[in-house]
Order: structure tokens, then C-alpha cells, then sequence
């Protein structure tokens, strides 16, 4: 049994709370936002976010950050992107050395073009931190349907202890070290699924669907391999395996923000009415900041940045993608007889 603080009550952060008090860990849930504590210890559900995962009597919450990070053995962070820095920056102060943080959210920030990882080793030096990615809907997690994720961590002794803690007979958790390839392939497939969403709003098949997915994965590990990445990372469930469920489920909320854009909303608009941080918008300009860097093409990821903040209408971004000059599909000339 391990004492876990869980920094985030939305979705996700309740999803993985059920999780770990079903796995027998006693969990401490911090939220900045009294109404939310509020809600949670008079109905045991995130009404708002998660309706119907119901938690343990045993779950305590708190608005008390040093409360929910004091003698713990893990701590999650589960806070949507935008609000890692500001959360992390919290959490300096109360963090002990060599405690492991798991960041479970996904995203690049814009100005420093940091993985969330990253920024939390900058802001909490003293952590020990590692990540948890995959194709994991909070609302699947919560009603225990079989899911499959990823923990990265930079020493194999802490990944097996995430496994460890997470794991159970619904919930797989593979071991890798190849932290930044996870959270590069969990940032920029949202943005994808954006795309993936724009067709979905234009009225376009699977046809396209299926080209968006199998493009995507390839522009996402031609950056990602160039960052330093693995290229096994993109092949696997933080790969291909979370922007499929990304670019198909009328859970993500970046497909379902794209469906409105595909439609004639605004980005503005589009977010409004999902009513959750759409994390694709965040890391759409940083992704083409990385491949002017990286000197890489992002084609699908620059029409996405187009249509988002330069009012390109979506159908005619898709118009350009498939009027881009002709390309090979397999680079190595040698194979041709």
C-alpha cells in the first residue's frame, strides 16, 4: 500500500484516484479550486467532468497543497498543461528531495518549447520525476474497461515502481526510458486529432481519417527522432497507439474541438463549447517552432497552425495538403529495381 497525493481533480486526476484506491493506495486529492473539494467530499464524483465514477469513502481531498504532498510516496500531477508551470512552481516548497512526481498530462509549452517533464524538473529540482502516457480516456479508466499506458522514467527502478502501483488486471503499464519520446508523441498527436476532427466536421470518410492517423504518426516520429526520441516510442502506445484512440474517440476533446472548427466555429469558439483545455491549440505553435529548429516538414501540423490562427478555412487547408508536390512513401532508392 502506498500513500499517493493526486495534484489535480479533473477527469483525469479522478479516473486514475478510482484507480488507485481500487488497486488498495491511499490517495489525498489537492484541487486549487474550493467549490471543486466542496463537491467532491459531499458527493464522492466529479459531477462536472466525470459523472458516475464514484470514489471510495476513503478518499480524502484537500485544498492544502503541503497536506497532499507531506509523506507521500508518489505524486501525480494532473493538471492540464497550460497550468504545469504554475502548479510545479507551487510545489517547490513542499516537495521533499527524491520524490517522484508522475506527470500524467500532455503538451509543449509554447514560449520555452519544454515538455512538461522538463519543466517540472525545472521548477521542483529536487524531484525525481517520470511520466504515464498513453491511450487512456478518463471515462474508459473509470468504469475499469481494459486500457493499456506507458511510465517513463529516466531510471528503470522508478518505472518498475510505477508500474507497480498502477497495474492491475484492467489497467497494463509497459516500462520504457525514453521520456522525451513519450511526451513528444503524447503533445503533438493532440494536434493531429485536430485535424483529424476538421475532416470530421467537413463530412470527409475514413479514408481520410486513416490517411490523418498513418501521416500524422509519421510527421510526429520525424520530429521526434530528430529531438532524440526512439523511434520504437512512435510505434508504440504513446505513438500510435494514443492518436488513434485520439483521431477516433468522441471522448477527445481535441476531435471534438475539431469537428467544431471543421463546421465554421472559431478556435475560440471551438473550445468555449467543449468546455475542457483543448491541449492540441497549445501545442500547435510550439510544434512548428520545434520543426523550424529541427528542420523538419510538418505539413498536416502547419495546416492545423493555419486554419487555428491565420483564419485559413479548414477545407481548403485540406485542399492544399493533398495538392502538395508528389513524394515517395519509403525513402531508401535502393529497393528500386
Amino acid at each position: 500500500m502506498a500513500e499517493i497525493g493526486m495534484i489535480g481533480a479533473g477527469s483525469w486526476g479522478t479516473a486514475l484516484t478510482w484507480l488507485l484506491t481500487n488497486n488498495g493506495h491511499n490517495v489525498t486529492v489537492w484541487s486549487a479550486l474550493d467549490a471543486e473539494i466542496e463537491m467532491l467530499k459531499k458527493d464522492r464524483e466529479q459531477k462536472s467532468k466525470l459523472p458516475g465514477v464514484i470514489l471510495s469513502e476513503d478518499t480524502r481531498f484537500t485544498t492544502d497543497l503541503k497536506a497532499a504532498v507531506e509523506g507521500k510516496d508518489l505524486l501525480v500531477l494532473a493538471v492540464p498543461s497550460p497550468f504545469t508551470r504554475s502548479t510545479a512552481a507551487r510545489l517547490k516548497d513542499v516537495v521533499e528531495d527524491g520524490q517522484i512526481i508522475v506527470n500524467v498530462a500532455k503538451g509543449i509549452e509554447e514560449n520555452t518549447l519544454m515538455t512538461l517533464s522538463q519543466i517540472i524538473e525545472e521548477e521542483v529540482p529536487q524531484a525525481e520525476v517520470a511520466v504515464l502516457s498513453g491511450p487512456s480516456h478518463a471515462e474508459e479508466v473509470g468504469k475499469g474497461l481494459p486500457t493499456v499506458i506507458v511510465a517513463g522514467a529516466k531510471h528503470k527502478e522508478t518505472a518498475e515502481y510505477i508500474q507497480n502501483i498502477f497495474m492491475n488486471e484492467v489497467f497494463r503499464v509497459y516500462a520504457s526510458p525514453d521520456v522525451l519520446g513519450i511526451e513528444i508523441g503524447a503533445a503533438l498527436k493532440n494536434v493531429v486529432a485536430l485535424a483529424a476532427g476538421i475532416a470530421d466536421g467537413l463530412g470527409y470518410g475514413d479514408n481520410t481519417k486513416a490517411a490523418l492517423i498513418t501521416r500524422g504518426i509519421t510527421e510526429i516520429a520525424r520530429l521526434g527522432i530528430k529531438m532524440g526520441g526512439h523511434f520504437e516510442t512512435f510505434c508504440g502506445l504513446s505513438g500510435i497507439g494514443d492518436l488513434i484512440v485520439t483521431c477516433a474517440s468522441m471522448h477527445s476533446r481535441n476531435r471534438r474541438a475539431g469537428i467544431l472548427i471543421g463546421k465554421g466555429y472559431t478556435m475560440e469558439e471551438a473550445m468555449d463549447e467543449v468546455k475542457m483545455v483543448v491541449e492540441g491549440v497549445y501545442s500547435a505553435k510550439a510544434a512548428m517552432t520545434l520543426a523550424e529548429k529541427y528542420e523538419v516538414q510538418l505539413p498536416i501540423i502547419e495546416q492545423v497552425n493555419e486554419v487555428l490562427f491565420h483564419g485559413k478555412a479548414a477545407a481548403q487547408a485540406v485542399n492544399d495538403l493533398m495538392l502538395r508536390d508528389k513524394k515517395i512513401e519509403i525513402s531508401d532508392d535502393t529497393m528500386w529495381s
